[in-house]
């Protein structure tokens, strides 16, 4: 009977496993579309729009699915860590990603977020504090080393970095810090409810961002645009979320986020497809690189835990 019931276990585990990492591809799928789709709507609607108002749209929705399901309020203390989450993937990471964006291209800014996955395990690791290998923070320096001189040589040689590379950075660190209090919130309140109720800490602040980019520019945009828009408001703020934050809750959340390594190589596909951005060495060479040291860290971080 025991030997029956540790096989149980085990088969549980692995379960487990398994749909955590095919919650998380569903949410990387999701989120692939985004880079392309920001490209699109800073055609014709500002930056400051569209990082507050598709913020703005995902509260409404959350503020509804909250209402409709008589979801219970947080504790006073996970009040605070919400705070965090909503700083780090409904302010900080689309503003800055908005900005980066009306300058760098699509497929540029696809492969310095490919640091994403690495970060998210750092901040996974220092939010459990939890001891990883000295390897891990070898291969995560070379992954943002390269990361840095990939930026460099596309803008024209070293020491050239341009403006919408620190916003892209700065993205990547804010989604990170982001993805990993969010991912431990999830197992507490779960996972669309964790994201939903940072969507509603952050709406005062993305309303009055949203209310004072119409007055100052009106949004005008194409259809085209406009419906870039409706994807990242609904999927890329709202819906794409409920996939990831299950993904991370189920965990463990360093081995899940190695699903995102996939986003940039899907990223720049779509780029390539839908934008016609053309696909240099550089960007190419880059992208493998990020991944590649993005890899080594992550799997080096879930040995030492195993």
């Amino acid at each position: 009977m025991s030997g029956q019931s540790s096989a149980t276990r085990i088969s549980a585990k692995a379960l487990s496993y398994r749909a955590g990492v095919w919650w998380g591809l569903l949410g990387v799928a999701a989120f692939s579309f985004t880079v392309p789709f920001t490209r699109v709507a800073v055609g014709g609607l500002s930056p400051v729009f569209i990082g507050g108002a598709r913020a703005v749209v995902a509260a409404a929705l959350a503020t509804i699915a909250l209402t409709a399901t008589r979801q219970r309020w947080p504790r006073t203390t996970q009040w605070g860590r919400l705070a965090v989450v909503a700083a780090g993937v409904v302010l900080g990471f689309p503003l800055l990603t908005s900005f980066a964006l009306t300058t760098a291209p699509a497929s540029h800014g696809a492969v310095v977020i490919g640091l994403l996955p690495a970060a998210t395990a750092v901040m996974a690791v220092i939010r459990g504090k939890e001891r990883p290998a000295r390897s891990f923070w070898i291969f995560s320096l070379l992954g943002a080393l390269i990361a840095l001189l990939f930026a460099s040589l596309q803008y024209g040689g070293l020491g050239r970095l341009e403006w919408s590379d620190a916003l892209l950075f700065g993205a990547v660190l804010a989604a990170a810090v982001g993805y990993a209090e969010g991912a431990l919130l999830a197992r507490e309140l779960g996972a669309w409810q964790t994201v939903s109720w940072a969507l509603v800490v952050a709406a005062p602040v993305t309303i009055a961002i949203t209310g004072w980019s119409v007055i100052s520019q009106p949004p005008v945009g194409s259809p085209v645009e406009w419906l870039a828009f409706a994807y990242l408001a609904v999927v890329s703020m709202f819906l794409g979320f409920f996939a990831w934050y299950r993904g991370l809750a189920i965990g463990p959340i360093a081995h899940v986020s190695q699903i995102q390594l996939v986003q940039p190589v899907l990223t720049i596909l779509w780029a390539a497809l839908l934008l016609r951005e053309q696909l240099s060495w550089a960007t190419i060479v880059g992208g493998i690189a990020v991944i590649f040291f993005a890899a080594l860290a992550v799997r080096t971080r879930m040995k030492r835990g195993r």
